[in-house]
């Protein structure tokens, strides 16, 4: 089949396109018209193993929007012609896919009678193409980068949405984009920038450095009755001009209608409150006090603890910032602390006077270990024995007696608490590899005595939730801040013990843990903090802000005491996130339960689109989804768009990002999810 063969077609293939963009016609040449096609909403994927089109599938599967993959390796792929992209259900013509993403524009991959086919199905049914990496060349609607543009490395450039970019996909984006330069000795993104031909709309461009002249990265190339979108600079899921563009790539490529829906998640749990932490010891390079630091119980070293100047900075911290902190509270801790001092605490007098400040989470009476009775005649400890050889556990009343304790003090002290939520101290009672490998068996019933619904666990050992009886995780992003620093060149020297070889003075973990790697050489303890750590751990929380990634992060309280290190990490990662992001794309804050929902909302899903249980399309300008009973939907679509009920039409979901979006499901007495499109 030849390409010409498809040019007498375009005349209808345009027709058709305004009716899918416009939403009707006029009603006698409606009438004479076939039926307009369905487009049911999923994302064809044609994948070459590499690491641009990896990264947007890592979009479209964090998103929620369902893709189907075809991988041009695997010699048992189907063949893509006009009946897999294609067919017709109900005598209505089915586009399969509303947008595919390629390669590049024309993959070895693919035969020539396969790319006909594509090439066919896209003018014929007006679906978006994204080229994910292709170089700067007329066949993409660019001239050649040595002709007036630019090529090469492109680590630490500045470029910008042009105002078509601002206007369009890319309207929740605000400042420049920086191209991430993580370290100065590594080649991390290829680019190349061409100016714009006939048909170009460049949506991201860079200076040319030729006195004035920009050339685009980024933009759609109208042609042949299709559009693509053109991406000539190399990048990966992780780094963060990808993230920032992320979000317009896939409402290009949906036309902004698609399942799914993404915002910019960050909420920062800050463990121990009211209770003091340990110190670490810069000579032993150890924790006194904890199992595996010999030479004492630390009674001589003088724990951290929040002063009330450090609470009166905290609730003024946030005021500036917009930002609200999540309290996870040892209150049985603060009242030892009391008791030992005279019987007043001017720290919990101060919390409590700001109590509405905050949102606050249980976190267990006196933080005690929830799983097996520890042994701690060895280092690491292990799980202590009975004479029979069984695992020493916990019991399920001391467990409850610690939450409920805990919380009973939280009401009696006017704090607003949710009784379904719950941090214990060090994740306890959930498995801890490799000493405990399974949960206490007596913590499910435990929860269930309290009404716990919510149970934290940490992100780095189980980022995926699961059920502990009948309440579920909440996986924990940790910060490096550590929990027993209250200086910088106390977290300095021990970012320095952790991630510097032995060699270089450090463990030498960082030499033996494959997810690990060593520091060139050691910080200067002085400046490592603000100069290395800093920058270090804003870029990674930004990056699981940026993803889409609702799961929280944790500190502690001593991070707020003495030289206060979380704060310079939060500006940061606050002001770099307020320097991108447009005001219509704020940073959601959520709480623990609520980010327990979402990530729930998400498995079931998640699943439902596995099981082939999810049916949505697209016919003009009314949108179907259909999901099994009890699982809502993802959805985002344009603003303007209503949501039918039975009964007349609401407006559809909440704005975000120049959309609106919302899980959503049928009301009562629907069958299915249907949305009404605005028409212009």
């Amino acid at each position: 089949m030849h390409v010409h063969a498809f040019r007498a077609g375009r005349t209808a293939a345009a027709l058709l396109a305004a009716v899918l963009l416009t939403g009707a016609l006029p009603a006698a040449r409606a009438a004479a018209a076939e039926p307009a096609p369905r487009i049911d909403l999923t994302v064809l994927v044609v994948d070459d193993g590499g690491g641009a089109v990896e990264a947007l599938t890592s979009e479209l599967k964090g998103s929620g929007t369902p893709y189907r993959a075809v991988r041009l390796g695997d010699p048992g792929r189907p063949v893509i012609d006009a009946a897999f992209l294609a067919d017709t259900v109900d005598g209505r013509p089915r586009a399969k896919y509303q947008g595919v993403v390629l390669p590049d524009e024309a993959p070895q991959g693919l035969s020539a009678a396969e790319r006909a086919a594509l090439t066919a199905y896209e003018r014929t049914y007006a679906i978006p193409q994204v080229d994910a990496y292709t170089w700067a060349h007329p066949g993409v609607g660019l001239e050649y980068a040595g002709d007036g543009g630019r090529s090469g490395v492109f680590d630490g450039v500045e470029t910008a949405l042009t105002a078509a970019g601002k206007a369009g996909p890319f309207r929740y984006l605000d400042g420049p984009v920086v191209f991430e330069n993580n370290d100065p000795d590594v080649s991390e993104s290829y680019g190349y920038a061409g100016r714009p031909r006939a048909g170009y709309t460049s949506y991201l461009d860079v200076a040319t450095g030729d006195g004035g002249g920009r050339a685009s990265l980024l933009g759609e190339y109208a042609h042949d009755g299709r559009r693509e979108l053109v991406v000539t600079f190399a990048y990966n899921r992780h780094q963060r001009q990808f993230r920032a563009l992320a979000r317009g790539i896939v409402e290009w490529l949906t036309q902004g209608v698609h399942l799914g829906q993404s915002r910019n998640y960050l909420s920062v749990h800050v463990d121990d409150v009211f209770a003091p932490d340990a110190r670490w010891d810069t000579v032993r390079n150890c924790t006194p006090g904890g199992v595996d630091c010999a030479g004492g119980d630390g009674e001589g070293t003088p724990p951290i603890r929040m002063t009330s100047a450090d609470a009166q900075y905290a609730a003024q911290w946030q005021r500036a910032s917009g930002f609200t902190l999540d309290m996870v509270y040892n209150a049985g801790s603060g009242e030892e602390w009391k008791a030992e001092h005279g019987g007043t605490d001017p720290l919990t007098t101060q919390l409590l006077a700001d109590r509405a400040r905050y949102r606050w989470v249980n976190h267990t009476y006196t933080h005690p270990f929830l799983g097996c009775v520890q042994d701690t005649s060895t280092v690491p400890w292990r799980c202590a024995k009975d004479a029979y050889g069984n695992t020493r556990w916990m019991s399920r009343a001391e467990i409850a007696a610690q939450i409920r304790d805990n919380h009973t003090w939280a009401v009696n002290k006017g704090l607003a608490v949710d009784r379904t939520e719950l941090v214990t101290g060090e994740h306890s009672g959930l498995k801890t590899l490799p000493q405990q490998p399974a949960d206490n068996p007596n913590l499910p019933g435990a929860l269930s005595d309290t009404g716990v619904r919510w149970i934290a666990s940490d992100n780095s050992r189980e980022p995926r939730q699961r059920a502990v009886g009948a309440a579920k995780t909440v996986p924990r992003h940790p910060m490096n801040v550590y929990y027993n620093v209250g200086t910088a060149e106390e977290m300095t020297d021990e970012y320095n013990w952790i991630y510097t070889s032995k060699e270089d003075g450090g463990s030498g973990v960082c030499e033996t843990n494959p997810a690990s790697s060593c520091l060139d050489e050691p910080l200067d303890v002085r400046t490592g903090y603000a100069g290395h750590i800093v920058p270090q751990e804003a870029r990674i929380a930004l990056s699981h802000v940026m993803a889409n990634d609702p799961r929280p992060h944790y500190v502690h309280q001593s991070n707020l005491a003495e030289e206060r290190l979380l704060y310079p990490v939060l500006d940061k990662v606050l002001a770099d996130h307020r320097a991108l992001f447009a005001e219509s794309t704020p940073l959601v804050n959520p709480r623990h339960r609520d980010i327990g929902t979402e990530l729930a909302r998400r498995a079931a899903w998640e699943q439902a689109l596995a099981d082939g249980k999810v049916t949505a399309y697209r016919i003009g300008t009314t949108v179907t989804v259909k999901a099994p009973a009890g699982v809502t939907a993802p959805v985002t679509a344009p603003e303007g768009t209503r949501k039918q009920q039975l009964l007349g039409s609401t407006a559809f979901g909440t704005p975000y990002a120049g959309a609106r979006s919302a899980w959503t499901a049928p009301d009562t007495f629907q069958t299915a999810i249907t949305l009404t499109l605005p028409t212009a």
